[in-house]
């Protein structure tokens, strides 16, 4: 195998590890009323972190584009791959919020979301032409019908965290509701496919939790839009019931070999725990409650970040997934 062998496999789920260190860097962000200037020092150091594990990724999948273009029209024609693609723009757009909420607004931030928000509209518009097509080869392939398919929706509801501080308000509803429209629809698909098929395959089981991540980015932006505290509630508690659901896995998900999807734990729980802390007041239960839920999703992704460092080193990561039976889609 050639040096250069592994980039073939550094797919766009990648960028979800980013996704992961800009929530929880939010996270800690959010923190800072109840914890202190500490928990801001803690988010800024995650979002430098987040901000040099993009740049890497970025050069690296610049690297593969020229050495391995194959592998990038695959992942675009995968059933199950291709929504990981919006995990690319969304990563932007969270470190331009991260940005924004850590050094106030700017015009190069503002460039910054301008650009992620653009991308993954175009990403939206293209994932739903996969809808179309697949509805005109006979419907939708259910092998890719996953939680994965919630990425795209969750990028455009993401767009008020920075939009609105950035000045760019009409906008950032604009795309908003875009998402909103959305996500139930996702969420039908993927009952439909249970009812119908089944569960996911067995690897992609911790993809689950990527169902907390609408509901709580729905609250956090609302409350950008100035939205009653009552709206941002309901959001929480769709929010935490789905932690609840999800977390019913967890035995199953800890028995699984350590994979990329795992990843799909780290921001929907970051997500959770800054929802969870912009609701708590000082004094009240949710303040004594908010820590914990940080302190979990900390946990998980300093775990998450070790079984990587691990995956890398030992090549068990960057290698072909065990997804041959599923046949591509076409172009």
């Amino acid at each position: 195998m050639s040096r250069s062998a592994p980039l073939k496999y550094l797919h766009p789920g990648w960028f979800t590890v980013v996704m992961g260190l800009c929530g929880l860097s939010l996270a800690w962000y959010r923190a800072v009323p109840l914890m202190g200037e500490m928990a801001g020092a803690i988010a800024l150091a995650l979002g430098v972190l987040a901000a040099l594990v993009f740049a890497v990724l970025a050069v690296a999948f610049g690297l593969r584009l020229s050495r391995h273009p194959e592998a990038w029209r695959e992942d675009r024609r995968h059933p199950v791959r291709y929504p990981f693609v919006a995990a690319m723009p969304v990563a932007v757009i969270l470190l331009a919020t991260v940005a924004t909420a850590l050094l106030g607004p700017a015009r190069w931030i503002e460039a910054v979301w301008w650009l992620g928000c653009m991308v993954q509209l175009a990403v939206t518009v293209w994932v739903l032409q996969h809808w179309w097509h697949d509805a005109q080869s006979g419907g939708l392939q259910w092998p890719g019908v996953t939680p994965a398919m919630l990425i795209p929706v969750v990028g455009n509801v993401l767009a008020p965290l920075a939009g609105v501080p950035l000045g760019r308000v009409e906008w950032s509803a604009a795309q908003f509701g875009v998402g909103l429209v959305f996500w139930p629809v996702v969420i039908g698909l993927l009952a439909t496919r249970v009812a119908l098929r089944g569960p996911w395959p067995e690897r992609f089981r911790p993809t689950a939790f990527i169902l907390v991540a609408p509901p709580a980015v729905v609250g956090l932006s609302a409350l950008q839009f100035g939205a009653s505290a009552l709206l941002a509630w309901m959001c929480w508690g769709a929010a935490a019931f789905a932690v609840v659901w999800a977390g019913t896995q967890a035995r199953r998900i800890a028995a699984l070999p350590f994979a990329l999807p795992h990843w799909g734990l780290s921001f929907p729980l970051a997500a959770f725990a800054a929802l969870t802390l912009r609701l708590a007041e000082p004094g009240s239960a949710l303040a004594g409650f908010a820590p914990v839920v940080l302190a979990l999703a900390s946990l998980v992704i300093a775990w998450l970040s070790l079984a990587t460092w691990r995956g890398l080193r030992d090549g068990s990561l960057l290698a072909p997934e065990p997804v041959a039976t599923i046949q591509p889609a076409a172009a």
